[in-house]
């Protein structure tokens, strides 16, 4: 029988235990995590630039209350996540939480502080209605302030919100120069590159002449879809450049294709000779995939015309990439009208390495020619595999200092164009270009957090309806059933040792 002594130290004991538990808890982690992409724990590169804050940032999260499941969830984990920043910062995050639909005043406030309301649909009552919703954070550091205008669900939370810390405790961007002057986009031609960019870097333009070198200060180059002849001396100070250790990125353009004459041909910049001399050549050829996008052709249909999409081979999806820093996380790339790149090794101090190939099933084609829409694609058209179109180089390629580039056989898959051109690119398109700029300018730490959000994970298409069936109600009662089986399982646990504690004669 407990007396009332053990009684007391039991409790005791056990407010020992908790507030134990507590300390510990504040000052340690522990998660099983098994989600593909880690998501719901911390990189190193985020607990790095946490570890490295000597002053506090101050978060201001405006989120609306009484939002749908779905969405009500951002919250929390946006909340759940400042928490461990807290705490892996070492109190050097403040933050605080405010409904902006509380009253007129604070949602003032919140739209001049840059958090733009989305419409959401709310069902009260077996009716659906409209709701101003604000998912957004403001974040400062003395003077200076970053906004995160909308969280999305599914977003890489943890990028947006470590790249703008680090933004804000970062005092001078590293330079990464964009070559001009033969042909190449301007900087306004590339506005989401340069928006993503712009978070850990400067990016400027660079015009090489002939008397003067490359700036010490600029480490990594940029050469993005050229389309005239490149005087000899330029080549020279691109040598020079890599001898001393800089970084190359190439996206260029051995073909180019016409949608308005339906045409295809050659691009002669002089990079290919260059190139082969360091045992790499983006084929002048075009290559077919057949996992590809569309384009959009008007078709008479009776008295309407309609946009019909056509699969067109010339605008591979590339999807078959290699486990590097660069491609980590990307699912799928554009690369219009990309070339065959071959690999011939010139010395064995230097490491090639392809990170994006193209499907199982592809060909080539040699310009110039004519693109014809209407095209029946046999099987024999794609006779060939998983041929380079982004190869990574790394080693003494000139001189004995170890320097790096990496080559993409396309140079338009992270262009946006000038006004009415402009177009809406996909993320992955971006994300590729700015890991590789990434990894050449040897911060890698926030590559794997860009990709990084919830991914839709649909069933197989190919999957008969029944085998469906089975997954999705499969996927639905098997937690069910198991904690069933184990309320199950402790109940007959303690049944049979009731039954031999009845069992036992004690002697008094």
């Amino acid at each position: 029988m407990l007396t009332r002594k053990k009684i007391q130290t039991s409790i005791a004991l056990l407010f020992g235990i908790l507030i134990l538990v507590n300390f510990l808890g504040d000052k340690f982690f522990f998660r099983l995590d098994f989600t593909a992409d880690q998501r719901y724990s911390l990189s190193n590169a985020t607990k790095d630039i946490l570890a490295e804050m000597n002053d506090p940032v101050t978060v201001t999260a405006y989120f609306s209350e009484d939002l749908p499941p779905d969405v009500s969830k951002v919250k929390d984990d946006f909340k759940d996540l400042l928490t461990e920043f807290d705490s892996y910062s070492g109190g050097q995050i403040v933050y605080e939480f405010i409904n902006p639909n509380e009253d007129e005043e604070t949602e003032m406030q919140a739209q001049q502080s840059g958090i733009r309301p989305i419409m959401i649909n709310v069902r009260e009552r077996d009716q659906v209605k409209q709701q101003r919703a604000y998912l957004g954070a403001v974040l400062q550091l003395g003077e200076k302030k970053e906004v995160i205008p909308f969280l999305q669900p599914g977003a890489a939370m943890e990028y947006a919100l470590t790249t703008n810390i680090k933004k804000l405790s970062v005092p001078n961007k590293p330079k990464v120069a964009l070559l001009q002057g033969h042909g190449e986009p301007p900087i306004s031609s590339l506005q989401q590159l340069n928006e993503v960019i712009s978070v850990m870097y400067t990016l400027d333009t660079l015009n090489i002449t002939p008397l003067a070198s490359i700036p010490q200060e600029i480490k990594t180059i940029a050469v993005i879809a050229p389309t005239d002849s490149i005087a000899p001396y330029v080549f020279e100070k691109l040598d020079e450049f890599l001898g001393r250790g800089g970084r190359l990125m190439l996206a260029l353009n051995s073909v180019m294709g016409d949608l308005t004459t339906a045409s295809g041909s050659k691009v002669s910049t002089g990079f290919n000779a260059w190139l082969r001399e360091k045992g790499i050549e983006v084929e002048e050829s075009f290559l077919v995939d057949s996992k590809c996008s569309n384009v959009m052709v008007r078709q008479q249909q009776g008295m309407f015309v309609m946009n019909t999409p056509i699969s067109f081979p010339y605008l591979p999806i590339i999807s078959n990439f290699a486990n590097h820093p660069i491609t980590e996380g990307l699912e799928s790339v554009v690369l219009p009208f990309a070339s065959p790149i071959k690999i011939t090794p010139r010395d064995t101090s230097i490491t090639y390495y392809p990170i994006a190939l193209s499907s199982a099933k592809v060909g080539v084609q040699n310009p110039p020619l004519f693109f014809d829409i209407s095209k029946q694609w046999k099987p024999s058209d794609f006779g060939m595999s998983s041929i380079p179109v982004g190869v990574t180089v790394e080693g003494r390629l000139v001189g004995e200092t170890i320097s790096k580039m990496v080559v993409f056989s396309d140079g338009d898959f992270a262009v946006n164009g000038d006004g009415q051109q402009a177009q809406q690119l996909q993320p992955d398109n971006v994300s590729l270009m700015v890991n590789a700029i990434d990894w050449l300018s040897d911060d890698t730490g926030l590559i794997e957090l860009r990709t990084k959000g919830v991914t839709s994970r649909p069933l197989d298409a190919q999957l008969e309806d029944g085998t469906k069936m089975i997954v999705k109600y499969l996927n639905f009662l098997l937690p069910i059933i198991l904690i069933i089986i184990y309320g199950l399982v402790r109940a007959h646990i303690k049944r049979k040792t009731r039954l031999q504690l009845k069992s036992v004669d004690y002697v008094k």
